[in-house]
Order: C-alpha cells, then structure tokens, then sequence
C-alpha cells in the first residue's frame, strides 16, 4: 500500500458524498416502501373487468421483460467482469444505462400489479410480494457500493475490492436473483391457477 497525499478539502468532499449517499438511501427506501404498500393497498380496492384485466396482465409482463431482461444484462456482465473477460468500467456503464429501465420496469410492475387483484391471502401471494419488496430495497442498498465502484480505477478487477465490497456485491447478487425467480415463478404459477 503506499501513501497518497490526500487535503482535506478532498476528504471533507468525500465525507459529504458518503452522507449524502446514506441520505438518499434512506429516503429512496422509505419511497419503496411506501409505493409498495400504496399498490398493494390498490389491489384491494381496485377491481376491473376483462378486458381491463387482460391489459394490465400483457403491460405488466412487458414490464417484468423490461426490469428482469435489464438485471440479467448487468448481472451477465458483472460476471464476466468477475471472471476477468470485461473492465469495470464496462460494468459501471452498463449499470447507468441498465438502471433506469430497471426501476421504471419495476414501477410498471408495481402500477399494473393493483389491477390484477393478487389474493392477499394466500400464501405464495404474500412470499411474491415480500420478494419483490425486498428486491427493491436490495437495489436501493446497491448504490453506495456502485458510487464506490465508479471511482475506482477502470480497470479494476474483482479482487481489488476490498472484502467487505465483494461480500456486499456477491450478497446483493444472489438476493436479487432468489427475489426476482422466486416472484415470476410465484406468478406465474399463481396465473395458472
């Protein structure tokens, strides 16, 4: 390790970019929270006919393609950066153009999930949503780590992370895939019921 001359202008700025992360943070996963319940409340209350129901089904698996094809994208090419075969400098674009069809897939999901009048409950209903409460929340808990990782140099590899980053990001990884097949397969059984 050697040492860096650092001012502490520039320690000073980086402590506020960490509170100011911690900030956004909490608030964004109080907004999930509060949007997750506001559609689930919907779902309640919110009854449609046939045709407005079959609407709702095809836009919500449109969104499901959307937010799901987006996070298999990064998480393919979070892979291949930890085998060695991509820079994280691919990673950290790739999740910048990936991010915004992610979070606007899952609000669609969440929007068109009150029109389809889930059966609150049953069992495998209340898992479904509990899963995709907690993907969401997972996501929020990655943007620390990401803005850690944007300013690391480009090239650099996995194991340049520091333990408690690779834990993060491998534990964000396998959260995100258990919530996201345990809700489509959820679904999709619950469909077909």
């Amino acid at each position: 390790m050697s040492y860096v001359p650092v001012s502490r202008r520039t320690i000073r700025r980086h402590r506020e970019s960490e509170r100011s992360t911690r900030r956004l943070v909490a608030a964004l996963s109080v907004a999930a929270v509060v949007i997750w319940l506001l559609s689930v409340m919907a779902s309640t209350v919110v009854h449609v006919d046939t045709s407005a129901f079959n609407v709702s089904v095809v836009l919500h698996d449109l969104f499901l393609v959307l937010a799901f094809g987006s996070i298999i994208l990064v998480d393919w090419h979070g892979f291949l950066w930890f085998i060695g075969k991509r820079e994280l400098a691919e990673i950290i674009r790739l999740d910048g153009a990936a991010t915004p069809l992610i979070w606007i897939g899952l609000a669609g999901l969440l929007a068109t999930g009150a029109f389809l009048g889930p059966h609150l409950n049953n069992p495998m209903t209340e898992l479904k949503l509990g899963a995709v409460l907690v993907l969401s929340l997972n996501g929020i808990m990655l943007i620390p780590l990401m803005r850690r990782l944007a300013r690391l140099p480009a090239k650099a590899a996995f194991m340049d992370l520091t333990p408690g980053q690779r834990i993060h990001l491998l534990s964000c990884l396998v959260i995100s895939q258990l919530c996201w097949w345990t809700a489509i397969i959820i679904g999709f059984v619950n469909a077909t019921s």
